[in-house]
This record gives structure tokens, C-alpha cells and sequence, in this order.
């Protein structure tokens, strides 16, 4: 839950000396996304851990670059709500940071989201964006008036400044997929020489209704890897499918892949895979399917789940296909936006569907030109099918970016060529039984 209390931000890789990137900017501007509660992260915590889940709602504010209003807005004059118009000099910890811009120019905007919760949508009032890159791959360039971006995605968007100078544009980012209860955050790109405290006259851009997954699939199912991109193998070695289910544990609810709710064990799994340490976690490995009897429209029959720590051991520079299987919640009529994300490696994404994945559904995947990221969305009732080569030794937690979610479960972890780790330091290994045996003064 770190990431709720406010440890997160973002790296900027550059390309190597001598490499071109295949589009021209003439500036750059970074915007990370995030979302903030009023309420400590260990009341959050609590709530998640209690007998019956006490839920903290939804977040109080949204964040570009760390900065949000609460009981104010910047655009209150065009709401009918009660928020009054903020009142502010622009040096408050809580003003947004504006985005200086000269007319007739190209900026690359580079726009992570780092969210606890939220799925936003992102618009700029007037202005075409040109999607670029995805999770740091270069992608075929389309336009779009506006995007979704989901919690652990990133992508680099062309804006060009076309527009009348003579005023400014909002910036606005709002929820979507969640039925909202945060107003969108908002801030300004500013046209020299007009004054940065000039409100635009018109209201900022309306995000599309939470619950229309054809606008955000419409976008997802834009997004093809650009020519000349790797593209994967043809045929798989291993094959993960992963039901996504809401469950309970004697009254304590919990998220769970294939009935195995993960709950983290206190060793590093590194060390205790490298080592040897069979005491440290589960050493059945989790199961990789689930029954072809369950139904993933109705809440399940039977909500009972297990707790485990077990890990899927890879082999080392496989092919790996993973289904990722949405289904219905607890509540009937009720599935859930997860975007998973996979540490140590990029996946390519070969397609999407709605219902429960069947092999004929393989006859779709799309293997000339597939995204390669490492964030991806399953939407509600669908499934979504990945594949990646195991090419980079470690043990990687491959998750549902979603903080509340993974940490009651909704997480796997996946191991391959551990022995090959070399040089890990010790203090990476202070916890749990390494912990014992490597930071023992004695023994150093």
C-alpha cells in the first residue's frame, strides 16, 4: 500500500547516443497521474484486513504531477455543483502545474499513471493527441481526442499547439471504469503571451461516461506495435490461464487467480528460490487452469478460497502464453477492470475478447504486429492474451495494478533462472529466514 501513501514517480529513459526517435518534438512535458485519500493509508490498510471489508470509497482527489484541489475547483463558474471557484496566486502546494507552450509547435507529453484505484481518461480541450510509444515501445502513431490510461501504464502522446493563442485550454483527467465520486483534475496549457491566470472561456472537456468499455476498447484496439518492432514467437511453450475472481476467507474478502489468494511470504522469494530454502513458501506450484465447468458470468457458486505463496517456476528463455480471465464478482451483475502488470519483462498482447477464452479463440491472435508493454487491461467478463519470452532471470510479481486489489490477493509471481542471479546484496535479502543468514554480523 505504499504507493496510496504517496511513493511513487517517474523515470524518464532517454535514447542511447547516436539513436533517433521516429518523430520530432520541439519541447516535452511529463505528467503523472495519481489519486489521494484524506484518510491514512493505514486506515485504508485496516479496512481491507477486516471482518466484514470496510471499503474506504473513493479517492478525494485527483493528481497531475502531485498537485489537486479539494472543496475548490479551477473550473467551478462552469458546474452546477457546489464546489466554489479556488482562489489561487499559483505559488499553493495545491495549484496545478501549468503547462507553458509557444504557438505552432509540437510537444511530446510523456503521461504515466501511478493511481491506487482510479482508471482515468485524459483530454486536452481542442487539441488532437497523436499516441507514439506505450510502456516505453514505439507504436504505430494514431490520433485520438482523448485516451484512457489505466494504473501502471504509460504512453508518450504529440501535442500540437494549433490553436487561437489568444487563450488557454484545459487539461482534464477523470475517472473511468469506477463509477466516479472524484471530480477530474484539471490544469492549463497556457499559450504565450497570454496570461497563465486567464481561465478559457469554455467549459473543459466532458469525460465519457465510466462504464463505456466500447470507447475504452476502441482505444485499446488501436494500439499495433510500429513497423519494424520485435514480434513474437509463433508457437508457445507453456501456457498460464489465470481466472480472476472475488472470494471469501471466513468472512474476510479477498481477490484470488484459480481459487489461490497470494499472500507474501516474509523471505525473498529471490533468496529463498536461490538457496534453496524450502520452508519459505509454498512449494506446490499454483494450479494453471481452472475448471472448464466454472462460469465467469455468475458470481461464483461456491466463494470459498485458499491462501498461498507458491510460485510458477518458468523455464529460462521459454515462450509463455498467459490468459488473463476476468469473471464476475461477488455481487452478481458486478465484473471489475483489472490491469495487470508484469515486472522483469515487456509481453506482447495478442488479442481481447468477451466471454470465457476457448481455442478458437486463438485463431484471432494477433501475431504481425502486437503491442509489446508490460501494463494490460481485461475488461469486465473478457479476457485478454499475452505472451512473453522468459528471458530475464529472477522471480517477478506479475499483479493487478490496482493497489487494494493486489494486496488482498489478486497476484501471482513468476520464477525463472534464479540460480543464474548473481551479486545480490544483502540487504535485499534482510528479511525472513535470509534474513537470518545473511545479516548475521557474526557471520559476515
Amino acid at each position: 500500500m505504499q504507493r496510496s501513501a504517496g511513493l511513487y514517480g517517474s523515470l524518464i529513459v532517454d535514447v542511447a547516443d547516436g539513436e533517433k526517435e521516429p518523430f520530432h518534438y520541439d519541447g516535452e512535458f511529463n505528467l503523472l497521474l495519481s489519486d489521494w485519500w484524506h484518510r491514512s493509508v493505514h486506515e485504508q490498510e485496516v479496512g481491507l484486513s477486516s471482518r466484514p471489508l470496510r471499503w474506504i470509497g473513493e479517492p478525494q482527489t485527483l493528481l497531475i504531477n502531485g498537485r489537486g484541489q479539494f472543496n475548490c475547483s479551477l473550473a467551478a463558474h462552469f458546474s452546477n455543483g457546489s464546489a466554489e471557484q479556488c482562489k489561487l496566486r499559483g505559488n499553493e502546494q495545491c495549484a496545478p502545474q501549468i503547462l507553458h507552450v509557444q504557438p505552432n509547435k509540437t510537444y511530446r507529453l510523456r503521461i504515466a499513471s501511478t493511481t491506487a484505484l482510479a482508471s482515468l481518461n485524459l483530454a486536452v480541450k481542442n487539441h488532437k493527441m497523436v499516441v507514439v510509444e506505450a510502456d516505453g515501445n514505439y507504436v504505430q502513431p494514431f490520433e485520438v481526442d482523448d485516451m484512457d490510461i489505466y494504473s501502471g501504464e504509460s504512453y508518450s502522446v504529440l501535442l500540437t499547439t494549433n490553436q487561437d493563442p489568444s487563450y488557454n485550454y484545459w487539461i482534464s483527467a477523470g475517472v473511468r471504469g469506477r463509477k466516479p465520486a472524484t471530480p477530474p483534475a484539471l490544469t492549463l496549457l497556457n499559450y504565450h503571451p497570454t496570461s497563465a491566470s486567464k481561465i478559457p472561456l469554455s467549459p473543459p472537456p466532458i469525460t465519457p461516461r465510466w462504464d463505456d468499455y466500447d470507447h475504452s476498447k476502441s482505444f485499446s484496439n488501436k494500439i499495433f506495435a510500429l513497423m519494424g518492432s520485435p514480434k513474437p514467437p509463433t508457437n508457445f511453450h507453456r501456457r498460464l490461464t489465470l481466472l480472476n475472481t472475488q472470494n471469501t476467507i471466513n468472512g474476510f474478502t479477498k481477490w484470488a487467480i484459480n481459487n489461490v489468494s497470494l499472500t507474501l511470504p516474509p523471505t525473498p522469494y529471490l533468496g529463498s528460490i536461490k538457496y534453496g530454502l524450502k520452508d519459505a513458501f509454498d512449494q506446490n506450484g499454483p494450479p494453471e487452469n481452472f475448471s472448464n465447468e466454472y462460469d465467469v458470468m455468475k458470481p461464483p457458486v461456491n466463494a470459498n478460497t485458499t491462501l498461498g505463496s507458491g510460485v510458477y517456476m518458468l523455464g529460462l528463455n521459454t515462450t509463455v502464453d498467459v490468459i488473463l480471465q476476468n469473471a464476475n464478482a461477488i455481487r452478481p451483475n458486478l465484473s471489475e477492470i483489472h490491469p495487470w502488470h508484469l515486472h522483469g519483462h515487456d509481453f506482447w498482447v495478442l488479442g481481447r475478447g468477451e466471454g470465457k477464452f476457448t481455442k478458437e479463440d486463438e485463431k484471432k491472435f494477433n501475431l504481425k504486429n502486437p503491442p509489446l508493454k508490460n501494463t494490460a487491461v481485461i475488461f469486465p467478463y473478457g479476457w485478454t492474451a499475452l505472451r512473453f519470452v522468459a528471458d530475464n532471470p529472477g522471480a517477478w510479481a506479475f499483479h493487478c495494478h490496482i493497489e487494494p486489489h493486489f494486496h488482498i490477493g489478486m497476484g501471482v509471481v513468476l520464477a525463472l533462472g534464479v540460480e543464474t542471479v548473481g551479486n545480490i546484496p544483502n540487504q535485499a535479502l534482510a528479511c525472513g529466514l535470509t534474513g537470518k543468514r545473511f545479516m548475521n554480523p557474526k557471520q559476515n
